[in-house]
């Protein structure tokens, strides 16, 4: 939050909007349906509020909020960066835990204490948007109270705590610093699961509420709210000083500590002067992701999944996903290794540029010939099919056409297609093809059999013509693969155990008219764990991508937005 002002200047008067500009008046926009509200609360003797000479104990407005943090000295108050910025030059600059308004120094409940060194990493810039962002804390050493006593003594601790993944369930503590939102100058909390800010080692979360002056405010895993104890892994700051370009006071982030805040938190236990740090390089996977979010989902025509980089099922990488744009550009992105569903990929690769030929390329879909990578099995607008045996993050590998250009039963008449195991004990090299007229048929065993071998499954109906979206997975544990198809009104079923004998009974994953009819595009892959291919990646016709994970016969279960819509 950006409400670091400049020292020595006194701060204007605090308005309903978080990080605007002195003197700047916005109009607030309302959250997303759902968003949850803060607690006001007397707050914990762990977290609190900073005074100093331009913004004095007792008047109008805070200044940042501030927790305890474990050391060995006890004496370490963690707040962000660009408070600390502030702090750094400031006079007569106080720390008082479990803020209580009204009251003077000697009749606050945990005393006052002087701040007398602030530790900041110098890469870091005031409230910038630059990767330098993620460098967005501090950490202010004080003195013992009037009794002698350290803070921690007073108060007890936090622990700071470095943490992997993005997703986590945390609870957000600050002191919005206005008595406009705040004029009994409360502390507010409230419990949240976080997401990644896009690009950044940034966690993000909704709440309304988080005004300025909550920068610095803790973000607590294992959160024991009878004494405000836990784990903090991030400080309410980073991107824009904490929140987004509108200013929302819904929407703030904090830095998600790695290696760099550490080595910082280290610096400040053991008293020991910063040293300049080398020129911040952010994490592949940070700048990486900033792209995969960045990436125009709303132009991917074709996606389908398999292991094209060298994982496998069972293995420690997960499936990665090749994805055919609308202007002919084809991309291979490489799975993850780790399970967090919100991040299910860690590189991108580029497998054909804009204007190539699968410009023409109706269809696609990943197979498995028995070969050291998966393959891929597309079809061509003029009617060509073709079967590519491998592929790698380097190219198409073993073309072989299993149908030459101008096949007119391929060209105007085949709709969907999908490969799989549905023949028990087979590879995963057969194919399901649905028809113009709603008949659907099994061609068994690529490799071998090209498209010689046919088997209807289903007769000419008038149901199947309707049928959106296909896709084949592991939902059901049955020893042959299943298909899940999303139908034109929405409607979306699954058929357990596919073979050649006939479609399965099915089972209905969500209702007609229900919101996956505007599921564009759909794949299923093993994207979490690589046990089952039980998850499902949807992109939407809005644009925005989302993954749903361990999918089974009872449902769709939970689901991850990876992007937003554009």
């Amino acid at each position: 939050m950006n409400d670091a002002v400049p020292v020595g200047v006194e701060p204007p008067a605090a308005h309903a909007v978080p990080h605007a500009p002195a003197g700047v008046t916005a109009a607030r926009r309302p959250p997303p349906s759902g968003t949850p509200g803060p607690e006001h609360f007397a707050g914990h003797p762990t977290v609190g509020t900073f005074f100093f000479d331009s913004t004095p104990l007792g008047g109008k407005s805070t200044f940042c909020t501030g927790s305890v943090v474990h050391t060995a000295v006890k004496d370490i108050v963690l707040t962000a960066g660009h408070c600390g910025l502030g702090l750094k030059t400031a006079t007569h600059r106080i720390f008082v835990p479990q803020y209580v308004s009204g009251r003077a120094a000697a009749d606050q409940p945990y005393g006052v204490f002087p701040v007398t060194r602030v530790y900041i990493d110098p890469r870091y810039e005031a409230n910038t948007k630059k990767p330098v962002s993620d460098l967005d804390l501090a950490f202010a050493q004080t003195d013992p109270d009037s009794q002698g006593k350290q803070v921690e003594e007073v108060t007890g601790a936090l622990t700071f705590t470095p943490a992997t993944g993005y997703t986590h369930h945390v609870t957000v503590l600050g002191y919005p610093s206005s008595e406009g939102v705040n004029p009994q100058h409360r502390a507010i909390r409230c419990p949240v699961t976080t997401t990644q800010l896009p690009g950044f080692r940034q966690i993000s979360m909704l709440c309304t509420g988080f005004y300025g002056g909550v920068s610095g405010g803790p973000w607590i895993e294992d959160y024991d709210p009878a004494n405000g104890t836990g784990k903090v892994i991030g400080n309410t700051g980073g991107y824009n000083g904490g929140g987004n370009d509108a200013n929302d006071d819904w929407v703030t982030y904090a830095p998600l500590y790695g290696k760099d805040a550490q080595d910082l938190f280290n610096d400040a236990a053991a008293h020991r002067t910063v040293s300049q740090r080398p020129p911040y390089q952010p994490t592949t996977q940070t700048s990486w992701l900033h792209a995969f979010d960045r990436a125009p989902w709303k132009h991917a025509v074709q996606m389908t999944a398999g292991y094209y980089t060298g994982g496998s099922a069972g293995g420690k990488r997960h499936m990665d996903l090749i994805v055919r744009w609308d202007d002919g550009e084809v991309t291979l992105y490489q799975g993850g290794d780790t399970n967090d569903p919100a991040h299910p990929f860690a590189a991108e690769y580029q497998l054909a540029p804009r204007k190539s030929i699968w410009t023409h390329a109706v269809s696609l879909t990943a197979v498995n010939t028995g070969g050291g990578t998966d393959g891929l099995a597309v079809r061509w607008s003029d009617g060509e099919m073709t079967l590519y045996t491998s592929v790698d993050a380097k190219d198409f590998h073993g073309e072989k056409q299993l149908a030459p250009a101008d096949t007119a039963v391929w060209r105007d008449d085949a709709q969907l297609i999908t490969g799989g195991r549905f023949t028990p004990g087979g590879n995963r090299d057969d194919l399901l093809v649905t028809w113009k007229d709603g008949h659907v048929s099994l061609f068994t065993d690529l490799a071998a059999n090209a498209l010689k071998k046919q088997t209807q499954i289903v007769a000419k109906n008038t149901t199947w013509p309707h049928a959106g979206q296909l896709t084949t997975g592991s939902f059901t544990g049955k020893s042959t693969d299943d298909v899940i198809v999303r139908w034109s009104d929405g409607e979306t079923t699954l058929y357990p155990g596919l073979t050649a004998k006939g479609l399965p009974t099915e089972t209905k994953l969500r209702p007609a008219k229900s919101e996956w009819k505007d599921a564009t595009v759909i794949t299923a892959g093993a994207f979490t764990t690589n046990t089952s291919a039980n998850d499902v990646l949807a992109r939407w016709n809005d644009g925005h991508l989302s993954l749903f994970t361990g999918i089974d016969a009872n449902g769709l279960h939970n689901e991850t937005q990876l992007t937003p819509a554009r």
